[in-house]
């Protein structure tokens, strides 16, 4: 079964968790929405230097899924991949929650000698090399026969936004990979109030991961004014909304639970995109 692999993620994984990446989202035009009959919400999906603004690079809209309140799986509609950012549709025709994610999984691969920044290159240039967009049967023939030091990593990571049309319902876990469990209710968030959440990885509390949280509009401001907090033991942590406004949130983890048995170790990332309202 091929694995496809985005370039932005190989890249991030490999990064400690830093305000002043690119950053991958989605943001929908609204997040809560009420009514019987056909409600459509259109969402934006970019990675970008500035929080919300698409000045990089367009997310591909393969892999996005619609999740609806009764576990149905959808895709988008109306979809459009611009220069930098794709746009699509949700239909909201059922009452209650929907998860709008990215899900992405993939392999990348470096071999040969590690070289300090400055120091000179190997005589033979395909000593060394990397690979970072891979899948499983490409492997043998992409890593060069004889190869050493060989480092194999399975990526995966979730993008994910969600909208509420009327009441809100639940957001269950898929039981794979990194994700956000919420105790308050990621459609009802309001500044000055406390927010809980949990991680887990796996189905399973995600304990010690460091949570970077960011308000967009960063273009307008010289600080990024990031919030740093920790999941404790139960992969539990909280946050207090300094402000209304659309907020980033990520998280990242690393372990050697892979699912490939050429892989070496595993790379997660998570993020979600969130709006808190005024009081």
């Amino acid at each position: 079964m091929k694995r496809s692999l985005v370039l932005a993620l190989a890249l991030a994984a490999a990064l400690p968790i830093t305000a002043s990446a690119h950053k991958q989202w989605l943001v929908p035009s609204v997040t809560v929405v009420a009514g019987e009959g056909e409600r459509w919400v259109t969402v934006d999906a970019a990675v970008s230097n500035d929080l919300f603004y698409p000045d990089f690079v367009p997310v591909k809209l393969d892999n996005i899924s619609v999740i609806a309140p009764d576990g149905s799986v959808g895709k988008p509609e109306n979809g459009a991949t611009l220069k930098t950012r794709s746009v699509f549709d949700v239909n909201l025709a059922q009452q209650g929650t929907y998860r709008i994610a990215n899900v992405n999984e993939g392999l990348s691969a470096r071999w040969g000698e590690r070289r300090a920044p400055g120091s000179k290159p190997p005589a033979d240039p395909k000593a060394s090399g990397s690979l970072r967009s891979v899948t499983v049967e490409e492997l043998p023939t992409k890593i060069p026969a004889g190869a050493k030091n060989v480092e194999i990593t399975e990526t995966l990571s979730r993008i994910e936004t969600f909208i509420t049309n009327g009441e809100p319902t639940p957001v269950k876990p898929t039981g794979k990979g990194l994700e956000l469990v919420p105790s308050t209710h990621p459609n009802d968030l309001f500044a000055g109030e406390e927010a809980r959440f949990q991680l887990q990885l796996d189905g399973k509390p995600a304990a010690d991961l460091e949570v970077l949280i960011v308000r967009g509009a960063t273009r307008y401001r010289n600080a990024q004014d990031e919030i740093r907090v920790t999941s404790d033991a139960n992969g539990e942590f909280s946050v207090t909304w300094p402000e209304p406004g659309m907020y980033w949130l990520q998280a990242r983890a690393q372990d050697k639970n892979t699912s490939v048995k050429e892989a070496n170790a595993r790379r997660l990332s998570y993020v979600a995109t969130l709006e808190v309202l005024p009081q």
